[in-house]
């Protein structure tokens, strides 16, 4: 890509294309995008950049899939292809452990508050009957938030850390948990159509 074209969703949902070829990992980095572009609306943040960094943030993870491999060796890629540095940094310090990149911006503490917590919400859209994701009220998620057999592979410990931290750095100490998870099953139903959950899996 020429360095005088600017690097866009276009350009970003490319590469999921190449590199993802799981229906259900593209579906997850789709939530995190629209979580990040609804939180960058709400803190006067740039929306493009935002939601890139959570539409590309596991782009790498089917070809290098272990936290100790992802995304650092995902980063030339995006390098190569222009994705903006800010991004790139957001997306290397959602796995600090594998990458010694610490969370800095904004933007790196909104990728990781949300990132796991969106398969909380869409777990408990497919448990409806209706398996319609706009159905679900933040009740329904917060009910199943202690049974460990649901969704059992999102880290709940992480979840309230990441929130925590996401908190302490954009609002001043004032956003908790279940705000938090309301704020992203809003911005989610917004893209249920895109996710497959607009009912038409109870209709199959």
């Amino acid at each position: 890509m020429s360095s005088s074209t600017p690097f866009d969703r276009s350009n970003a949902w490319a590469i999921v294309q190449e590199h993802v070829e799981s229906p259900n990992l593209r579906k997850h980095m789709l939530c995190v995008e629209a979580a990040m572009r609804d939180y960058a609306g709400r803190l006067g943040q740039d929306v493009e950049s935002w939601g890139m960094a959570g539409l590309l943030h596991d782009f790498d993870w089917e070809i290098h899939p272990t936290l100790e491999d992802h995304p650092r060796k995902g980063e030339p890629i995006l390098r190569d292809r222009g994705c903006p540095e800010t991004v790139i940094q957001a997306i290397m310090a959602h796995n600090t452990e594998g990458t010694g990149v610490e969370r800095q911006t904004a933007m790196d503490f909104a990728l990781l508050a949300c990132d796991e917590v969106t398969g909380l919400i869409t777990a408990a859209a497919l448990i409806r009957p209706s398996k319609d994701l706009r159905e679900v009220p933040l009740k329904s998620v917060r009910k199943r938030w202690k049974e460990k057999a649901f969704a059992a592979g999102v880290d709940r410990p992480h979840v309230e850390e990441a929130t925590e931290d996401f908190s302490r750095a954009c609002f001043d100490g004032n956003l908790e948990l279940w705000q938090h998870v309301g704020n992203v099953l809003d911005s989610l139903k917004g893209i249920a159509a895109d996710l497959e959950l607009d009912g038409r899996l109870a209709k199959s």
